[in-house]
């Protein structure tokens, strides 16, 4: 990668483990950021089955207090980790090898641990998060098998250090899915060096999905939909003072650093032929991005209906597109 150096010094001055560690360290560990019930999946909005019941529930179990913030935080992205959990698990049921997923910078990795306790093993997973205590909540219910964490942000975790460290040695040649979640918001604008970066641990044919808060074309638009997840849904678990708070804590900083779908469509492009749009939720939105077109269509061919009402729904395709020859179910 040219211009690591750079890259690596851009990161260590990011606001996430400067100006926000305190925030993340303190919601981490359930000292404030609370919301004052806990965020559940509302089951009328996902499919009926087995398979799914089975990991929303588990899911439920094994959340700790970053992930209860989290998802009261973010209009129906609870519903949307499930529903991309169970997309996920579908897949790897289509593989014959086992599947390495990274879950990068997702707190406490609910997700990702409870991907390799469902699939006994079928999913391997490795988590990372800057903050010691989203660990602690990972360790919670005990070690977990096949699923691993990295204690550090994302620019430390190298692919020196994946072979050099015996816990993580299997995951040296490679992740099958890489997930970031909202994650490169919280460092910088420059979504084509992070992409770059991150995408060397990525397997030829894998899938990259990214989670992110997108600027609106229009800003008069961004901040309707702000008010729509603030005193639509954010109040169900926050508090006026609580939602003013954040507000000026971490949003405020963290709008610096958002992008455009457009130009983030432009960073995905530089290294990714095919992409599509697959959940938007306000000015949240999650992509799903691959140089194997069969691969991504697999992909999406396995993600059900998006779980969120229609009125939280503003983007339904990117712009400019990048090719991909099935529909992401959005409509």
């Amino acid at each position: 990668m040219r211009g690591l150096d750079d890259f690596l010094a851009e990161c260590d001055h990011g606001p996430r483990i400067n100006g926000l560690a305190g925030f993340f360290a303190a919601t981490a560990a359930g000292k404030s950021g609370m919301p004052i019930r806990k965020p559940v999946v509302d089951a009328r909005l996902l499919p009926s089955g087995e398979l799914l019941r089975g990991l929303v529930a588990l899911h439920a179990a094994r959340q700790g207090f970053f992930d209860q913030h989290y998802h009261g935080s973010i209009p129906y992205r609870l519903e949307e980790e499930c529903r991309m959990a169970y997309a996920v698990l579908k897949y790897a049921r289509h593989r014959r090898a086992p599947l390495s997923l990274y879950s990068l910078g997702t707190a406490e990795g609910t997700m990702a641990r409870t991907l390799s306790e469902l699939s006994e093993g079928q999913i391997r997973t490795l988590s990372c998060s800057p903050n010691a205590e989203n660990y602690t909540s990972f360790m919670a219910y005990g070690e977990p098998p096949h699923a691993d964490f990295f204690i550090g942000p994302f620019h430390k975790l190298t692919k020196d250090v994946l072979s050099s460290d015996p816990r993580l040695a299997n995951f040296a040649h490679g992740f099958d899915i890489i997930l970031e979640d909202t994650t490169f918001q919280m460092y910088s604008p420059n979504r084509a060096s992070q992409i770059e970066f991150v995408t060397q641990h990525l397997k030829q044919d894998g899938l990259f999905v990214f989670v992110e808060k997108f600027r609106a074309a229009e800003e008069p638009d961004y901040r309707r939909r702000e008010y729509q997840k603030d005193f639509g849904f954010k109040a169900r678990y926050f508090p006026p003072d609580e939602i003013e708070k954040k507000q000026a804590l971490v949003l405020d900083t963290m709008f610096g650093n958002e992008v455009t779908l457009a130009q983030m469509a432009d960073a995905i492009r530089a290294h990714f032929s095919y992409c599509a749009l697959t959940w938007n939720s306000g000015n949240f939105c999650s992509l799903a991005a691959s140089n194997s077109e069969e691969n991504l269509n697999r992909y999406l061919s396995q993600l059900a209906t998006p779980a969120i009402p229609h009125e939280y729904v503003y983007e339904t395709s990117l712009y400019p597109t990048l090719p991909v020859s099935v529909a992401a179910g959005q409509e």
